[in-house]
């Protein structure tokens, strides 16, 4: 549906709000590529430099991530998000893991107690999906699919807070996590989160928690262990 208005600037900002809307509603995952120039051009029905000026917004306000010669890429949800995703980009791994680490574990730990039937279901699902996807071997279905479920994992703490924080920084964790797991999935990589769905569904909190923890630990003594560093965790 073309957008119209007598005033480019409250044109710009309609078309900056509809992109925003793609990226929010996960039309375009972070990661993805959006639509070329022209493409938006004709889907908006409005002129280029309507759909230049709408792109470099989202990209100074981090939500894009405008590459010459390669095209435009979603590289947060929201722009929060994108400050988080500017602001930790560069930190150290072993911290960005040690963040992780304390926000699931406290998360798993309420979601024991705190876990609806709808909860357990949409786990369930989540659990699913990525089994599935792990069983393709699309590293990137599996890196969306795993980060979808720990993202419902600290939803279940039905703690607001918490809950909007991580979506915040999801992004970012999701970029690590892709790092983690490297360009292909390999057999001893892979680690079972069954009994962290488990443990929330038995109302476990100590267990829940500590299994939420402890995959994220891993993924950093991996990380430290193919560095060649002797440090640990």
């Amino acid at each position: 549906m073309a957008l119209t208005s007598p005033r480019r600037s409250a044109l710009a900002d309609q078309v900056i709000a509809q992109l925003r809307n793609q990226i929010t509603a996960g039309e375009w995952p972070v990661g993805s590529r959006i639509p070329t120039e022209p493409e938006l051009v004709e889907q908006l029905g409005v002129a280029r430099n309507t759909v230049r000026e709408a792109v470099r917004a989202l990209a100074h306000n981090g939500l894009l991530d405008i590459r010459q010669g390669s095209g435009t890429y979603v590289v947060a949800t929201s722009e929060l998000a994108g400050v988080m995703h500017r602001r930790f980009a560069d930190a150290d791994p072993r911290h960005v893991a040690e963040l992780r680490s304390t926000l699931e574990s406290s998360a798993a730990r309420l979601a024991a107690v705190r876990r609806t039937d709808r909860d357990l279901r949409q786990l369930d699902t989540l659990m699913a999906r990525r089994e599935a996807c792990w069983e393709t071997g699309d590293t990137e279905a599996f890196v969306a699919a795993d980060a979808t479920l720990h993202l419902a994992v600290v939803a279940a703490s039905h703690n607001d807070v918490l809950t909007e924080l991580y979506a915040d920084l999801n992004d970012l964790l999701r970029d690590y996590l892709r790092g983690d797991v490297g360009p292909r999935l390999r057999p001893e990589d892979y680690m079972d989160h069954g009994r962290l769905v488990e443990a929330i569904r038995a109302g476990d909190a100590e267990t829940a928690s500590s299994e939420a923890a402890g995959h994220a630990l891993k993924c950093l003594r991996d990380r430290i262990r193919a560095s060649g560093h002797g440090a640990t965790a």
